[in-house]
């Protein structure tokens, strides 16, 4: 067997003050079989000078576009560049344990699989992180350990692995997609169709330090999302959505659900970052209830009206 064990195909966009937490992280690891491919997805701020600058301490080999040509191109490119007999896919944001990588290509000694090792997110102390933020993250990560392994490929995202030869047959990552996520989603999809299973491996988890900080930056990313599952629809019709939902439940016609819906009408990008600004410069004066509520309604809102008018989402990632 020729070739690392591993590969961590690094998809990176104007990460050059990220990226030495995550290459630290690396160099710490317990094992020294694998190569790191950073995938430059255009350099608009020295992140390719960042990256030979570790070239002493790790196996790094930097792949550069001169234009910003979006995540799954990044993506791909890594996976094509990259040598080592399992894919883990790291976010640039992310700060991995020691047995990060030998426990990505422990959890692939059996059948052929995906894995996820989930993220944490590490907060500073905003309003925003008190009020919304660490309850959000808390309640996400307690909803990923609970999901049935039918439906745990939903959770394909910035800490995951698969073996380099599955990555090329299920043919890398879609293109389409280019705004925030939902390729992430798409790959894992195309491995829950392909009878693989998509393992969550809890030990894995790493800590993100690229989370929202601020209400308006979390709700315009909630609205790209929402717009982005326009792409997945089209790809994939309206059955494969429900299956990322999950069974419909009743009907919601309560107060709460009709203010989101109405709140929805109004929220753009513009609209989000003012009442975001509003609404975080007031949540030190707020009650816990009311705050979190008041922030919520910025998300859910977004996420909705992305969903509803997805040209409202503008620019790419």
């Amino acid at each position: 067997m020729t070739g690392p064990a591993a590969s961590v195909v690094v998809p990176t966009h104007g990460g050059a003050k990220r990226l030495p937490v995550l290459l630290a992280a690396l160099a710490a690891q317990d094992t020294e079989d694998f190569e790191v491919v950073p995938v430059v997805d255009g350099d608009v701020d020295g992140s390719e000078a960042v990256l030979r600058g570790w070239t002493d301490r790790l196996a790094v080999r930097p792949v550069v576009f001169e234009q910003n040509r979006g995540r799954a191109a990044a993506l791909n490119a890594g996976a094509a560049a990259a040598a080592g007999h399992i894919l883990i896919r790291c976010d640039d944001d992310l700060e991995p344990w020691p047995d990060f990588v030998s426990g990505h290509v422990a959890r692939h000694a059996g059948e052929a699989s995906g894995v996820v090792g989930l993220t944490t997110n590490a907060f500073p102390d905003t309003p925003y992180a008190r009020a919304y933020g660490r309850q959000a993250n808390a309640r996400s990560i307690a909803a990923a350990l609970a999901l049935p392994a039918q439906r745990t490929w939903r959770l394909w995202s910035a800490n995951v692995s698969v073996p380099a030869d599955l990555h090329a047959r299920l043919g890398g990552y879609d293109g389409r997609y280019r705004r925030y996520g939902w390729e992430d989603v798409d790959f894992g999809y195309r491995l829950h169709r392909a009878g693989l299973p998509v393992v969550v491996a809890p030990e894995l988890m790493a800590i993100h330090h690229g989370a929202s900080t601020t209400t308006a930056t979390r709700a315009v990313r909630a609205l790209h999302s929402g717009a982005a599952r326009e792409t997945f629809v089209a790809i994939h019709g309206a059955a494969a959505l429900e299956e990322f939902d999950g069974p419909p439940g009743p009907v919601r016609r309560g107060w709460w659900d009709r203010l989101v819906r109405g709140t929805s009408a109004l929220a753009t990008e513009r609209t989000l970052r003012a009442y975001g600004r509003l609404v975080d410069a007031a949540v030190p004066r707020l009650p816990p209830a009311i705050a979190e509520k008041a922030i919520a309604l910025a998300v859910e809102s977004a996420g909705k009206a992305g969903v509803r008018y997805p040209k409202r989402a503008r620019g790419t990632f």
